[in-house]
This record gives structure tokens, sequence and C-alpha cells, in this order.
């Protein structure tokens, strides 16, 4: 749900502000309201935001390098020195300082890969003495050194030209030749010959691998070092940062001399902000929101729920007079992501990778934070994939092993002709999008009334009194007659709502255009919104399939006089198929619910998705 928030207005003198704003950073409940000069004004901390994010980008960088130096098997443990809070000053010239040591490490990683570039590329030619070339020369000999292509290479130029092969392993040959005179007809391409010898060569690869690990280990001891002074002035950067963007956004009165300043405060939480202002002296007005402010959004949901607030924040922060849609997207992402997978053996591993990521048995940088989501999908994918019938590619409804009692609940059938995981698929699309149009029908007249929405409220009438009459009917709880009389009646009450009044204040046949307009919006969208909820069958049928695939190859391999050999063959076919078959299963289920969620239910709930994230002013560091 959203959180409740109170909307103020300060006013305060100018030689007090400064001192205001520290109070107000103290509290750290306010957050300061966006004014649109204030947007066109952002330019003067632009810089400031690139600073910060180079200093991040520093962090991370030094972060990785002692993470993979505490990887290495056998290494002492490193940890990261305490931070001395240091000055602004002294925290930017430690910046330039580690940035200066990443930029020679740079400088040194190309001299390595310059002098292994050379070292390959003069490798054919073997051990070799640049000395001994320059005795032929001075001697009076020619050497040329030549490659080409092995098939045009001529066998006549070892008498005419004294060419020699070095090396023809594979489709390029490569050959000296040593004359008393230039040579000037032959069909080969020259070689340009370094001027270092194999083993000088070999030497100045080590010289700088050896001065690049010199500087690499020098960079570590300073990220041991400052790592967490970087971190600290990470976070003071975004406190002088935050005081601008405050100071832009403040209004001057009375030539500059009273600043207006206007903020949001979460109502359970203005006491401690109140306290201050009365303790300070401060004038201020507090008043609820109207539909016109941009009221920042926090989100208050339960521990469960925020486990799917991020892909809410993937999308959008609701409006505040919008629903946060979590609740609701959380349980059908769920069930969407577990009939994607559609497999109980890819559940249990995806449990265990969850549990291990949540008990930080192994650290993954970009699922950090995200073991209880991929546990809680991993807990519905295996109960799902049971009633579905399938296990790592197996099809447990026509295995011998698994007892009658649990195929029982298994979804197996048809109906109809179609497959019945197809039909719930289709069912399950159906509710969901009957829910949003639920939803939007009670948002939008908590929002704008009741007179305005009736077009949403005969829409919806159309939809679920139609469902429930045809089903009603087919169940013979209404008779021919009955049913027929329903439906003229919900035919005529929803017409009334669709065409005649969805704009009250507008002329009637204005009304009815519009209403025939929606009308073929509704008819052709939602066909196809539906339609679209078949990749929750046709998805986990892929996987299902693929896994069955790999089991088959495995068996194959097997055979039936199996040895070793063929069990390892086995083995690693399994392993490997369905480890690639559980990944790209995953990213499918991932993406496709989303799409769902963020296309067929959202645009039918009517979500927008524009709101401002709650951002208080609020300390980062410690004074």
């Amino acid at each position: 749900m959203i959180t409740k928030m109170t909307k103020y207005d300060f006013l305060v003198f100018h030689a007090q502000y400064d001192e205001f704003l520290e109070k107000l950073r103290n509290v750290g409940v306010l957050h300061v309201a966006t004014l649109e000069e204030g947007d066109a004004n952002l330019e003067l901390v632009r810089e400031k935001i690139a600073l910060r994010a180079s200093i991040d980008k520093s962090v991370d960088t030094a972060s990785a390098l002692i993470s993979a130096h505490n990887s290495v098997k056998g290494a002492t443990p490193l940890t990261a020195a305490p931070a001395l809070h240091l000055s602004l000053d002294e925290g930017l010239a430690l910046l330039e300082q580690f940035e200066k040591l990443q930029a020679e490490a740079e400088l040194l990683r190309q001299e390595v890969v310059a002098a292994e570039r050379e070292q390959q590329r003069m490798a054919p030619w073997g051990n070799y003495s640049a000395e001994q070339f320059a005795r032929l020369a001075e001697a009076g000999f020619k050497i040329g050194f030549y490659t080409c292509a092995s098939r045009i290479y001529n066998p006549e130029w070892e008498e005419a030209h004294n060419a020699f092969i070095i090396d023809n392993s594979t489709n390029t040959t490569y050959f000296v030749t040593v004359t008393k005179e230039p040579i000037a007809d032959i069909e080969a391409e020259r070689f340009e010959i370094s001027p270092l010898g194999s083993q000088q060569l070999a030497e100045a690869l080590a010289t700088a691998q050896a001065k690049y690990n010199e500087k690499q280990a020098e960079i570590l001891k300073f990220a041991v070092a400052n790592v967490a002074n970087l971190q600290h002035l990470s976070q003071q950067v975004s406190e002088v940062i935050d005081i601008d963007r405050v100071n832009i956004n403040t209004r001057r009165a009375a030539d500059n001399t009273v600043m207006i300043l206007e903020g949001y405060c979460p109502t359970d939480t203005t006491d401690a902000l109140e306290a201050m202002l009365k303790e300070e002296g401060v004038y201020y007005e507090s008043a609820e929101p109207s539909n016109e402010d941009n009221v920042p959004i926090k989100l208050r949901n339960n521990a469960f729920i925020r486990l799917f607030e991020p892909l809410t924040g993937m999308y959008g922060m609701p409006n505040y007079n919008e629903y946060d849609p979590t609740p609701i997207l959380g349980p059908f992402f769920l069930l969407f992501f577990a009939l994607c997978m559609g497999d109980a053996g890819y559940g249990i591993l995806l449990i265990l990778i969850g549990l291990a990521i949540k008990f930080e048995k192994f650290k993954i940088a970009m699922f950090d934070g995200m073991g209880g989501i991929i546990t809680a999908l991993g807990v519905v994918t295996a109960v799902v994939g049971v009633f579905l019938g399938t296990a790592f590619g197996v099809d447990l409804y026509n295995a011998e092993f698994v007892p009658a009692a649990l195929k029982s609940v298994m979804i197996k059938g048809n109906v109809m002709g179609f497959d019945i995981q197809m039909v719930m698929a289709l069912i399950i699309g159906v509710f969901h999008i009957c829910l949003a149009m639920i939803v939007k029908a009670i948002c939008f007249t908590q929002r704008d009334g009741f007179m305005a929405n009736l077009s949403n409220w005969g829409w919806l009438l159309l939809i679920l009194g139609g469902i429930a009459t045809a089903i009603l009917a087919m169940m013979k709880v209404l008779s021919p007659e009955v049913t027929q009389w329903v439906i003229i009646a919900i035919g005529a009450i929803s017409a009334l709502g669709i065409y005649l009044f969805n704009d009250p204040k507008r002329n009637p046949l204005i009304n009815i255009g519009a209403g025939l307009w929606d009308t073929y919006n509704m008819i052709t969208g939602l066909l196809g919104d539906v339609l679209s909820y078949i990749r929750l069958y046709a998805l986990g049928l892929a996987g299902g399939m693929l896994g069955g695939a790999f089991n088959s190859i495995a068996t194959m391999v097997l055979g039936e006089n199996p040895n070793i050999g063929t069990w390892a063959g086995f083995i690693v076919i399994l392993v490997i198929g369905h480890v690639l078959n559980l990944a790209m299963s995953a990213l499918g289920a991932f993406v496709h619910p989303l799409r769902l969620t963020f296309v067929e239910y959202f645009k039918n709930v009517g979500y927008e998705g524009k709101g401002e994230k709650y951002a208080p002013l609020s300390r980062k560091v410690e004074s």
C-alpha cells in the first residue's frame, strides 16, 4: 500500500536557512518537492552527480579487487580498513590518487598485451637470435622473411632463392631466404621481423607482466586501505547534492530575504518533524495533498510483498492517487513464473540457490538481496510442477515410480479437444484481466467519482455479468428464458454507461461515438490480451520437452551395456543439459510474466506508474 503523506510549506528567514536545512536533515523525514524551475536548474548539480558516479565506480572497482583476491584459494583474506572520516578535499585527493593508479595500471596492461601479441606474431619462427641475423647481414647476405598460403608455396624457391621453410603446420607457410642480392620476383608477402629475438621477447613479456602485477598489488593495497574512505566520500558528495537540490527547489520572496520550501512527510512521522519546527520557531503550514500535487511515493507492505517491490519499481512507482500494484503483482508473478517453468525439479534447485544466496553461502553480484524472492519462486514452481506432472523433464504422470495418489492431483487431459493446461492458462488470463478492470473501476471511482466512471462500470458489468450468466446457464441454474432476459438486462444497463453516460458533461452524440470507438478497442484489445496468456502454457511445455530431450540423449549415450565412460557421458549430458535448460527457462519465466504484468494487466488497470519515489533529505555521514 501507499503511505499517506502530509504536505508542508515552510517560510524561513534567509539568514537562518542553512541552519534550518541542517535540522531538517537531522530529522530525516521530509521529501523536498521539485519545482518546475528546479528541473530546469538541475544542470547546476550535474557535475556533482557525475562526480558521485565516478566515486561509486571506484568503490565498485576497489571492492571487486578485494573480493577477487579473497576468492583465490590459499590467499590470505583481506579486510577493508575502517573509514577515517576525512574531509571532502582529502577524499577527493584519494579519489584522484586511485584513478591515477588505475590509469598507470591500464598503460602497463596495454604493454603486456602488446608484448603478448608480438610474441604470438613471432611464434611461428621458433627460437631465433636477432644477433645471428645481424651477423649474416654484415657478411653480405640478404635475409628475407616471407609468408604465403601453403597452397601457393613454390618448392622451386628453395633452389632459386635459397628458401628454408620454418613452419607450415597451418594453412600459412613461413619461410626465409638467404641470398646475396635482394629478391624482387617472389610471390609471397614480406614479414616484418621483430628487432628482438625470441628470448628477448619472452624477457620483455615477463618484465611487462611483472610491472603490471606490481602495480596491481599496489592498487589492491590502496583499495584495502581506502575503499571505506571512498564510500564515505560518496556519501559526502550525496549530501552536497541533496542540499544543492533543495536550494534549487527553494522559492525566494521579499527581495530574497524569505525562503519558501515545499515538501512532503509520511503522516505517521510528522510528530518528529513538527517537534523540531516548534522548537526552532519555524513558520509552517500543513495540509492534505491535492490531486494536482506530485506527492512522493513510499510503499508500505509486509515482508512477503516487499520482495516484489523492485518489480514494481522496474515499471515505475504508482501515482499518489493510484493503488500500489505490488500486492496483486507479487502473487500473480509467482504463479506465472511457476507455470512458465513448469518443472518441480527445477523448482527444488531454485529453492537451494535462493537459500544459498540468502544465507551468503555463495555470492553472485547481480543476485544480491534476491535470495528471498528466488526461494519463493522455487517453492511455488516446485508445487506447481507437481500439479503439472513434470520434474527434470520427466513425465511424472506416466512414470511407474510415482504413486497413484500423487497422479490423481495432476492436471492432465483435454477440454473440448484442447489441452487442459492451455485452457487453464486462458482462464487465468481472463481472471487476471477482469481483476484489473475491477481495480481500475474502484480506483478511478475513488479518484474522480462514480458518475465519471460509468463506462468502466458498464464494461465491468457486461464482461463479469456475461461470464457469470454463461456459467449459471451451463450449470442449468438459469433456464433459457431467464438467461435471455438476464442477458438483455445486463446489455441494456451496460450500454447506458458505455454509450450514453461515459462522460456526463459531454454531448450524448459524442458519447455514442466515443463508446463505439471504445467498443472496437475493447473487443480487439481484450482478445489479444487473453490470448497472450497462452505463453504460460507454451513456455512450460517447451521447457519440459527440452528437458525430456536431454534425458533421451543421455539415455542413448548410456546404452544397454553401460560402463564407466558411458556413465560419465550420461552424467555430463544431464548436468550440462539441465543447467542450460534451467537458465533459459528461468530467463523466459522472468521476462514473460513481467510482460503480462506490464502490458496486459497494467494497461487494463489504467496504471500510469509515473510517481516519484520518496527520498527524504537525510544525513548520510556522521557529523
